[in-house]
């Protein structure tokens, strides 16, 4: 039995696709947007969060650390630069201020979960959606996962940034009714400098998907003063059009939601200074996919 690393299974999700759906997020990712949602499915080990406005300065989870400690005492905020990810902390902490983001569980596990609200797939067109951080960073995994929902009848949809082998791609696609693949940049210099990669396997890959699949939803992800240009705008409206099999283009306000999560995990939030684009910004945006005759809708 196949087991893998998730973070979380979100219940009645009218986001990740069609209808109700159960979204369930694999840890992992090779990418590391600045704007990411989800800091805390980046690394495909377990990772501790905290939550400061919980914490009641007990010092519990200091006296429980198995790790060297960086300072002499307990102190509010306190985070062990040595963390090794054990959970001490977190097993004595009486507030829920510490917790481990990351359970290993067995597809069986999941299916679960996923089969416990199939009447409202049923009733919805709605399924299971894979995410993340990026599904495809545990391919056998998601294969089980994938091949359960389909023995099940369960519409499955698998939300990617594309970033992995083309044959890893290739081997989950007669298995997915469904593929959400989001396209961050046309340019690859911004790609790296606000993902950390470079796009051009994203690109193979949407392309050569494009050939053997039929059901493809884009995903654009519209943050304010990076990908928003009318130079990479036009870009990526052009690629899109070379897209085979593409049913329509979602266009996706940026938000901040993930700010308070990468101040859990410790990490740097660099776009603070961004604000989401206002309604008007993003109608302008989809009017330039529309002028080439693609479906576009703003979120979803």
């Amino acid at each position: 039995m196949i087991g893998g690393w998730i973070s979380n299974i979100q219940k009645y999700s009218l986001q990740d696709g069609p209808g109700i759906r159960t979204t369930v997020f694999l840890k992992g990712c090779p990418l590391a947007c600045a704007w990411c949602h989800n800091p805390e499915t980046r690394s495909a080990k377990p990772e501790i969060m905290v939550f400061d406005n919980r914490c009641i300065h007990c010092g519990q989870c200091f006296q429980a650390c198995t790790q060297p400690r960086n300072l002499p005492h307990f102190e509010p905020g306190w985070f062990n630069p040595a963390c090794n990810q054990c959970g001490s902390c977190v097993a004595v902490c009486p507030t829920g201020a510490r917790q481990l983001s990351g359970s290993l569980m067995t597809s069986a596990t999941v299916m679960r979960e996923i089969l416990k609200d199939r009447t409202f797939y049923d009733d919805s067109q709605g399924g299971a959606t894979f995410s993340g951080g990026e599904p495809l960073v545990q391919p056998g995994f998601l294969r089980s996962l994938l091949t359960a929902c389909r023995s099940h009848g369960v519409s499955t949809a698998v939300d990617t940034c594309g970033f992995a082998p083309w044959e890893t791609l290739q081997s989950i696609a007669p298995l997915t009714d469904l593929f959400l693949f989001d396209l961050k940049f046309f340019s690859d210099a911004l790609h790296r400098q606000f993902t950390g990669v470079s796009n051009q396997q994203i690109l193979h890959n949407l392309r050569q998907l494009g050939q053997i699949h039929t059901n493809i939803w884009m995903r654009i992800p519209v943050i304010p003063g990076l990908n928003d240009t009318p130079e990479e705008l036009e870009q990526m409206a052009r690629f899109t059009t070379t897209v085979a099999s593409l049913q329509q283009v979602n266009l996706l306000p940026y938000h901040r939601s993930g700010e308070p999560k990468f101040k859990r995990v410790r990490q740097p939030f660099g776009l603070s200074h961004i604000s989401p684009p206002s309604m008007s910004h993003m109608e302008a945006v989809a009017e330039r996919f529309r002028a080439y005759g693609l479906t576009t809708k703003i979120g979803g």
